[in-house]
């Protein structure tokens, strides 16, 4: 065996096995998702994409890893049989020294200084061989128990397709001074209950997220992948501590098929006019300031998005879709579906986006315009045309400091949480056939200021407004005839820390307050002082 053809294979094996640590080490610089969706942050879906590709290489190694268990067995053969060949050879050798000729003392000592000569660099060939493998077979191990490792996370499908689990188990301790209509995830101020504490405390985990994502078979030179993402945000079980016992909820499931520049997507997603949220671990069961300017929805939608490659790395997206025509209103059975306002006009909603992008000091320079429209039938021929235009920016000013937000414009559109989830307003009995109505003209947004102190370590801060336009509600209706009080504006403002001393954990601290208008009625403020710890999968 030609020694050089062993160093060369002890290298690959040496190579592979530190390209291994290399990556392992990369992993806890980097973040990875897990589990993500608008609910959750935009970094959720980094980190998970990167184990994403950790994994992927981890399957090519094992490959590798297989054929190098091959040839270290046809090395272990040709070690075998130089052995053969090297033990006539030392025995002689052995002999000639043990019985020297007496009567030829001087050239007894030239073959003793001629055997000493021959047999180190047979002997020392062969120690040295016999430690080259025994190191190849130490990494090979290593290597093997590292592979074996993350082998042991794969999920097996009954299609027999790759598939992979992801999410956050996430808890989060509050304080809240002041009412609201949510306790643990606030989305606007209430006035106190008369007579009760204006401070409150708790904690819970029902904003966990789990997700599973499939990777099916490539169909018309298109990649296929589906993917279904859960919360436990869905209400309480009628027991003792019930509120410790989440019910779980659907936020997410959708298809997709992926060419190079065009993607198919049907499925429940979150809306693709609207792509952008604030950064906040204190929020995932909705995203932050839903209801201040941000519009959302875990929406039921088919669309087809096409990118364009321009020079110096610009990329402009074209989206459009149908949806599923929702205007807010909750369910008016517990168990059985019937068409809503939106749902009675026969027709889907319809929205589209135009989107520029290119690289700016390591991050995305984007902008983007969207618009939408829904017709809506509220019985007795009673239509509104609900209409929004949305626009939406990412603008890196320095390496370490991002601006983004967005901002809309719209009428009758609570269906995407604008107008503080109001979409119309009645002028009288909501019941009456001769009742009119309106759609809520509502204009709103977000903006925030990202500046990342450390690798590890970032600050936030955003402002938002919902605002409802109060002159069109005072000239047309009441509380009484709209089932409770009209909000006219709702403001926001949060800041918080996230620190991630790992790529899979993630440390939180942030202070949100909400300041509520109703039209009627005098304007409530919430504060909540909110502390997270995740670990993400």
């Amino acid at each position: 065996m030609n020694s050089p053809w062993t160093l060369a294979l002890l290298s690959s094996a040496i190579t592979i096995a530190s390209f291994v640590l290399l990556n392992t080490g990369a992993l806890a610089q980097e973040t990875s998702n897990g589990p993500a969706s608008q609910a959750g942050d935009a970094s959720v879906r980094e980190l998970d994409s990167q184990v994403r590709e950790l994994r992927a290489m981890m399957e090519e190694m094992r490959a590798e890893n297989a054929q190098s268990r091959a040839e270290m067995r046809e090395l272990r053969q040709e070690l075998q049989d130089t052995r053969k060949l090297l033990t006539p050879l030392a025995a002689s050798m052995n002999y000639s020294a043990a019985a020297p000729e007496p009567t030829a003392p001087a050239a007894n000592s030239v073959s003793t200084a001629s055997t000493s000569v021959q047999e180190t660099p047979a002997t020392s060939s062969a120690v040295e061989l016999g430690s080259r493998v025994q190191k190849l077979e130490e990494s090979t191990q290593l290597l093997s128990s590292k592979i074996d490792e993350q082998y042991q996370t794969k999920v097996e499908t009954a299609a027999k397709y790759r598939a992979r689990l992801s999410g956050i188990v996430l808890m989060n301790t509050f304080r809240n001074v002041g009412a609201s209509d949510n306790l643990d995830f606030p989305n606007y101020a209430q006035p106190p209950v008369p007579g009760s504490s204006q401070a409150s405390f708790g904690a819970t985990l029902r904003q966990t997220e789990i997700g599973l994502e499939i990777f099916g078979p490539t169909l018309a030179g298109a990649r296929t992948s589906a993917n279904v993402q859960f919360d436990f945000a869905g209400g309480f079980p009628s027991t003792p501590n019930g509120v410790n016992f989440g019910i779980a909820r659907m936020q997410t499931a959708s298809l997709r098929l992926n060419w190079k520049d065009t993607s198919v997507i049907a499925g429940q997603d979150s809306l693709f006019v609207s792509p952008l949220s604030p950064t906040s671990f204190a929020s995932l069961a909705t995203p932050a300031f839903a209801y201040a300017g941000n519009l959302w929805g875990w929406t039921p939608q088919l669309r087809i998005e096409h990118r364009f490659d321009l020079p110096n790395e610009q990329t402009l997206t074209l989206q459009g879709g149908i949806l599923d025509n929702l205007d807010w209103e909750p369910p008016y059975d517990p168990f059985y579906r019937y068409a809503q306002a939106g749902e009675q006009s026969g027709q889907p909603a319809y929205a589209v986006r135009t989107a520029w992008s290119r690289p700016l000091f390591g991050h995305p320079l984007s902008l983007g315009m969207a618009g939408y429209y829904g017709r809506q039938n509220w019985s007795w021929g009673r239509y509104v045309d609900a209409w929004a235009g949305m626009t939406d920016w990412q603008i890196p000013i320095l390496r370490r400091l991002v601006l983004s937000g967005e901002f809309y414009r719209g009428r009758g559109v609570g269906g995407l949480g604008a107008g503080i989830g109001r979409a119309v307003l009645f002028g009288g009995n909501p019941y009456d056939a001769s009742t009119s109505i309106r759609g809520l003209d509502s204009a709103g947004g977000w903006s925030q200021l990202k500046f990342q102190l450390t690798p590890k370590l970032e600050l936030n801060g955003v402002f938002a407004e919902d605002n409802a336009f109060a002159s069109d509600v005072r000239s047309f209706a009441v509380d009484a005839n709209n089932f409770d009080t009209i909000l006219g504006r709702n403001h926001g403002a949060l800041g918080n820390l996230v620190y991630r001393p790992r790529s899979d954990l993630l440390l939180s601290a942030e202070f949100r307050r909400l300041h509520t208008f109703p039209v009627y009625s005098s304007s409530s403020v919430t504060n909540q002082l909110n502390l997270a710890m995740g670990i993400l999968f």
